[in-house]
Formats: structure tokens, sequence, C-alpha cells
């Protein structure tokens, strides 16, 4: 039976449906301006993320907390971090240079491989772009419906009332708080980046973060859904997933985007490649697994024995592949992502990232902070 996520994590990666309450509005703008404030339990509280910093660990949390090792998991030490809002996701293209988000739109920087970080952005930019982008497309719109013929007034009027009901929702947003969190980041260097998050959220830069663009109107949502996770593909591709089965792929590092047909139309959590050029690895929702080795032209299922919602995923230096989840979950793929072994980790507690540190070791990440482990489910 699959084992639900508890109420602590699913308000640490959305917290939604707390979203449209003022005073909980209001408590994000708080954490956006409190520091994280440190003790010695953060590698025993949810985490949500993580990566390799060279060869340096990172990972991030809740209460903004950012935690470090530099002996392959071992011990941990906490960073430095100027928010104390949930971060979802971490990213480091360099062993300095590294990128965190988080709720309230949150986008950290670090340039000392995770020891120090500065807030670059949050919710009340965030809200100022996607306003300004809206009040950019209405103009246009409204161009092209007086140049139009009169035959084709009455679908474009229509468009035009969805997306002026998209700007006062957007507007109506700003006017709540900065609470809509941003859910995945990819830097493909220390200049560009991409992040991505609920409603569509989509943003990029490319002078390392001192200034972002929001992509939404380029990149084929129009329904806003929520997109989750972003990687890339071996070949330069980049992939991004997300909510209703949302898949999109660039194949010009981010400057096109395209929506593909999905073989799913539940929520897909994460995406990764597998090593392979090409080669694009979607999963999420009830432990569905999706590998295509086409850019997403063709999907092929791939079994596994657990119904639990997966959340992230790493290849390993010899191709192993592992995806974890929720109840505990591990699946192992040495056969290139044919099939997986499944096993459950004996605290069934939700496991949301993992690094492979070795040929057989693992360090998980998750409701239970930080566990060693090997390939087959046992600690050291």
């Amino acid at each position: 039976m699959a084992t639900p996520l508890t109420r602590k994590t699913l308000a640490a990666l959305l917290g939604l449906s707390l979203a449209a309450a003022s005073p909980w509005a209001a408590a994000v703008s708080d954490v956006l301006d409190t520091p994280a404030r440190q003790t010695s339990l953060a590698d025993e509280n949810l985490l949500t993320a993580s990566d390799r910093a060279g060869d340096r660990l990172v990972a991030v949390g809740e209460r903004g907390h950012i935690i470090y090792s530099d002996d392959q998991g071992t011990t941990w030490t906490q960073g430095n971090v100027p928010v104390s809002t949930t971060l979802t996701s971490v990213h480091f293209p360099t062993p300095q240079e590294g990128w965190a988000v988080g709720h309230g739109a949150t986008i950290l920087h670090s340039s000392d491989g995770g020891e120090t970080w500065e807030k670059q952005f949050d919710g009340r930019q965030a809200a100022d772009l996607v306003i300004a982008t809206m009040e950019e497309q209405i103009a246009e719109m409204e161009t092209r419906i007086e140049e139009a013929p009169e035959a084709e007034k009455a679908d474009l009027e229509w468009t035009l009332d969805g997306m002026i009901f998209a700007l006062e929702d957007a507007e109506a947003d700003k006017e709540t708080g900065p609470w809509k969190p941003l859910l995945d980041v990819w830097f493909a260097n220390e200049n560009t980046g991409f992040a991505v998050g609920s409603y569509g959220f989509i943003f990029r830069t490319d002078d390392g973060g001192e200034t972002w663009t929001d992509l939404s109107a380029e990149v084929p949502n129009p329904d806003r859904y929520h997109l989750n996770g972003i990687a890339e593909v071996t070949g330069g591709a980049l992939a991004v997933v997300g909510e209703a089965g949302t898949i999109l792929v660039s194949t010009d590092r981010g400057e096109t985007w395209e929506q593909v047909d999905s073989p799913y139309t539940g929520s897909f959590f994460g995406v990764m490649g597998t090593g392979d050029v090409n080669e694009i690895l979607a999963f999420g929702l009830r432990g569905h697994v999706f590998l295509s080795t086409d850019l997403g032209r063709n999907w092929t299922t791939v079994p596994n024995d657990s119904s639990n919602t997966l959340n992230g995923g790493a290849v390993a230096d010899d191709g192993r592949l592992t995806l974890v989840g929720n109840g505990g979950t591990v699946l192992v793929s040495t056969n290139n992502a044919e099939s997986f072994r499944t096993y459950y980790r004996s605290d069934r507690e939700g496991v949301m990232s993992v690094i492979p540190v070795s040929d057989e070791k693992l360090v998980l990440f998750g409701e239970g902070g930080v566990e060693q482990t090997d390939i087959n489910g046992k600690s050291p």
C-alpha cells in the first residue's frame, strides 16, 4: 500500500492550501527576511533536495536549513542562510557557485560551495515580473483584435478575457503576499540558469542571478500548470516536467521550448537524464516511471514494484540509476532503466533526494534528515 507524505512534508513542498490566508502570507514575508537559525539538528530535520558541489555534498530543507559535508555524508555543517523559509532545490554548476530555491519564490546564491548564501530574488520581484509580462501580452492581444478580420474577433476577445482574468489573479496574489514556491533550479554554468515552480513560474538569468526574466509567455503552458522539475539531458537538451503530465523540452539551451506529448496525465515530480544521449527519465505520482530515448517523441513505461510517489533520482558514476520516494521507497536500476529493483527503508519515512557516493553507498535526504545506506537498503 502506498504511504502518503506526512502533513509536514506536504506543507513544506507546496503549502498551496494554506497560501490563501493572509496571516500565512504575512508569515512568509517574515521568513523571507529572517535568517535561518543555527541548530545542531539541521541534518535530522526535513531535507528536500541535494547536489554535489565538486567533492562536497550540499542539502537544503525546511526553515532555510542548508547543510554541507566534506566526508561523503558522515558529518555535516550548517551554512549561513538569510531566509528561514522552506527550500526545495539546490544546484551547483561549479564546485563554488551554487543556487537554491524555495517558498516565497526565493532564489539564493552561494559563491563558496554552500557555506554562505545571499538572497537574489523572491516573490515580491516575481509578482512584478509576472504582472509586467501579462500586461505586455494583453496590449499585444488588443492590437491583434483591432487588426483582425471580423470573423476572428470573437475568439480573440474570448482569449483576451482569459488573459485579463489571469492578470487580475496575479495582482490579487501580489496583494496576498509572496507565497508561491519555486520548486527546482538548474544552471548551465555560473551565468545562465533557470528556476521553475508553481502556477507556471519559469525564470531565466544570464548574469548569475543579478537579474531574472519571466519566460512564461514563451513557454507552452497556457493553463499555468505547476512546473516541478528541470534537468539537463546528456547531449545538451533541457527537460521540464510538472502537473497534469506536462513535459517541456528545449534543444537550444532554453531559447525555445516545445510541449511534447505525455505518456501520463498525472503529475511528474522529477526528471533526469540516464547518462545516454537524448534519454529522459520522468517520474512522479503513484510510482509512475517513463523512459524516452528520443527527447520525448516516444515513451516506454518502466516497471517497478512500488506504487509510492517518486520524488528524486540520481545517476552514479557506474551508470546505476536510483529513484527515491514516499514510504521509504528506493528503486535501483543496473540495466539503463529497463527495470528497477525496489526496496523500502524500515522507517518508511519519505525520501526526497539521493546522492550516490560510491558503487555501493547512497546518501538519502528526506523526512528524517540525512540517512546513509547501501544499494540493498542496509545502513552502515
